[in-house]
This record gives structure tokens, C-alpha cells and sequence, in this order.
């Protein structure tokens, strides 16, 4: 292999990896991290992929990219295994990478596409270091995702999924400022052949009417919504700068949930934020079976150089630690609950290339073994094994 990209983080980055390895398929004895730096873990595992990847290849140039590239330049730079930074705002530009610019090669086959529809973020969240990495919010165009998405299902893709940092403010910054409903209408519209569209995590205050009616009501648009929730406790949004209540993260689910009985929640919650007591975490703990959260991302607060939040009094690490540990036994317990319910029931699975596949609510399903990739088919799963349905 002359070029390896190695990827961290997000699905925008997997997304941009994606389209790296077809920039740079010419390249020459290439290893590049793309990077990110959400948490301080994630940086520690942006450095760790470095060594490991320098060990790997000592003849290759090593080149780091990513928002570890911008957060954390001067500390990357100084690596001995690191050749070079790219910005992460230039990653995508061939003239970043000294290569000739070529028509975008085929992506390589997967049953589920990644597309990004939007990049960077206005907004000032007092935790977030990712407008440090990745600039203003930026919006494609609908003719270019519509582009992306033919690439991808004439590779075989059979599910589409829409990534962003910041994916419910796609249009904000085009003519006539259309709102995410208006793209996803677009792409149904465009590719009536295409069975599956999903939506990476959303801004539940930023979902505009045609989007609600499509998540509550369009077949096509997995029964599934990922909220960048971060706190079930009012004082510590406000304190993170989040445009939500508690209650109106309740509310939206609530009104989703009666009209699609079947929608499955997912959301973002960050443990021991500043100045979070331990009413505040139980207030956390709480939403988690309020929304019936099934598929949980929780992080562990780390202060972030230069953001409002690492200046406040911070919770002392170890609690920390356990109230995270707390809060994904809370999603463990209600995603256990909620797999129970599944059993005996037809789901309709997308099968991926390692024997599993997801169900249109994102519950990952064993298959029967020699079922090929991208098909969908219906399955009656009769049993729980291993946090999967079977």
C-alpha cells in the first residue's frame, strides 16, 4: 500500500477519508492521519495512531491532517514522527497534498454512505473546540450532494446518510437559505430507487417542518434521530450555550413518536461538565429513560484549550469518570429493554460485509451466514446475543 489514510473521530472525517484515498490513490509512500480532536482522549489517540504508524512505515512521508492538525499544531508538529500538517480546511483541495487534480475516483463499495452536506459551525458551544478545527459553517450545494449520492449508489450503496458537523444548519449560508427538509426531499426526489436515508446526529431546535414530516412520516427516512442532547439538566445547558431545554428535547421526541411509534433515539451526552453537581448528573440519568435513549454516545468532560468551559471549576476527574460509566449503564440498561421488545418481531436489515446488519431503527442484527452485503432483507430475530439480535 503507497497510501494509507488512517481516520479518527466523527463520520465527517470517515466521510473525508473516503474521498482522501481517491485524491491521493497516485501518491507515493504515504501515510495520513486525519485527525480529531473532540476530547483530550481523542487527541491522546490521535498521537498514539502517529507512533503506531510511524512504527508501521519508517520510510513513509507521514502527514497529519484533521482538527487535531489545528487545535493541537504546535504540539503535532513538534511529533518526530510527523513530516507535516494540512490544514483541515485545505484536506480536500489537491494542491494541499502536491498532486494534479483528477476527476473524483469511484468510492469504494459499502452498503452505507457517508455524505457530508456541511462543514464547520457557528455556533459557541462553551465546551467545543471544533470551530477552532473546523472554521464557519459551510453548506454544499444541493447539485453537488445530489452528485455524491449517484457516485455512492452506483457503487452499490443502499443506505445514505446525510453528515455534518453542524448537519441541521445545512443552507444557512445559500441563496434563499433552504432548510436540511429541503435537501432530503431533494435527494428522495432524485433517486426514487434509493430504499434507505438516515440522519447522522441533528440539532433537535434546528429541524425545520419538511424535515419533522419526513422523519415522522416518509418510509425511506429511517425511523431513527440522533440529538446532540449533551445534558439532561437545564442549568448545565444554558451553562454549555446549548439552544435546547430539557423540555424541548421531550417534546420533540414526543411529538415524533406519535406519529412514527417506532422512532428509535440516540443522543450526545457529556458527563461532569463544569460545575455539574449531583443533582444536575441524576438530571442526565433521568432523560436517558425519559427519551428512551437506545443508541448512546456518552463522553467524559475534558477541558479543551481556549474554550469558556475549561476556565470554570471543574469536577474532579474520577467523578468524572464514574458518573460517565453511570450514564452508559443507563443506555445500556434502556437499549436492553428495548432489544427485548424486538425479539419476535420483522425488521427489515441492511447486511453489512461482516455477517451483522442494521435494521432501519439502527438496532445491529446477526445474519444467517453467506448473506451478501447490501442486500436487505426481512428478518424475525428470537433472541438477544451479545448486545445484538439474533
Amino acid at each position: 500500500m503507497t497510501v494509507e489514510v488512517l481516520s479518527l473521530g466523527c463520520r465527517m472525517n470517515l466521510s473525508e477519508s473516503e474521498t482522501l484515498r481517491g485524491l491521493l490513490a497516485a501518491g507515493d509512500n504515504l501515510v495520513v492521519v486525519n485527525s480529531c480532536a473532540v476530547t483530550a482522549e481523542a487527541v491522546r489517540q490521535t498521537r498514539r495512531v502517529i507512533r503506531r504508524a510511524r512504527r508501521a512505515r519508517p520510510g513513509a512521508r507521514l502527514l497529519v491532517t484533521g482538527c487535531a492538525a489545528e487545535v493541537e499544531r504546535e504540539a503535532l508538529s513538534a511529533m518526530p514522527e510527523v513530516d507535516g500538517l494540512v490544514a483541515n480546511a485545505a484536506k480536500l483541495d489537491p494542491r494541499a497534498w502536491n498532486v494534479p487534480p483528477a476527476a473524483p475516483a469511484p468510492h469504494q463499495f459499502h452498503t452505507r454512505a457517508f455524505v457530508d452536506v456541511q462543514n464547520g459551525c457557528d455556533h459557541a458551544c462553551t465546551f467545543c473546540v471544533i470551530p477552532q478545527g473546523r472554521g464557519p459553517s459551510r453548506s454544499r450545494a444541493v447539485a453537488a450532494v445530489l452528485e455524491d449520492v449517484a457516485r455512492h449508489i452506483d457503487a452499490g450503496a443502499r443506505e445514505v446518510v446525510l453528515t455534518g458537523v453542524d448537519l441541521t444548519s445545512w443552507g444557512d449560508d445559500l441563496p434563499g437559505a433552504p432548510r436540511l427538509g429541503a435537501l432530503a426531499e431533494a435527494i428522495l426526489a432524485a433517486f426514487p430507487a434509493l430504499p434507505r436515508l438516515r440522519l447522522s446526529s441533528v440539532d433537535g431546535v434546528e429541524i425545520d417542518p419538511a424535515l419533522f414530516d419526513l422523519i415522522a412520516g416518509e418510509a425511506r427516512v429511517m425511523p431513527h434521530i440522533h440529538l446532540s442532547l449533551q445534558s439532561g439538566d437545564d442549568m448545565i445547558l444554558k451553562r454549555m450555550k446549548r439552544r435546547h431545554s430539557r423540555a424541548d428535547a421531550l417534546r420533540l421526541v414526543e411529538r415524533l413518536r406519535a406519529r412514527r411509534a417506532d422512532l428509535a433515539v440516540g443522543a450526545d451526552i457529556i458527563a461532569g461538565f463544569p460545575t455539574e453537581d449531583a443533582a444536575m448528573h441524576a438530571n442526565s440519568l433521568s432523560v436517558v429513560a425519559d427519551l428512551g435513549v437506545v443508541h448512546g454516545h456518552v463522553f467524559p468532560y475534558s477541558p479543551r484549550p481556549g474554550t469558556p468551559a475549561a476556565r470554570m471549576p471543574q469536577v474532579a476527574p474520577a467523578c468524572v469518570k464514574s458518573r460517565a460509566a453511570e450514564l452508559r449503564a443507563a443506555v445500556a440498561a434502556e437499549r436492553g429493554r428495548w432489544l427485548a421488545t424486538l425479539v419476535g418481531q420483522p425488521l427489515s436489515v441492511l447486511a453489512e460485509r461482516d455477517g451483522t446488519g442494521h435494521a432501519e431503527n439502527f438496532a445491529r442484527v446477526a445474519l444467517p451466514a453467506g448473506t451478501r452485503a447490501g442486500t436487505i432483507l426481512g428478518v424475525t430475530p428470537h433472541a438477544i446475543c451479545e448486545g445484538m439480535l439474533a
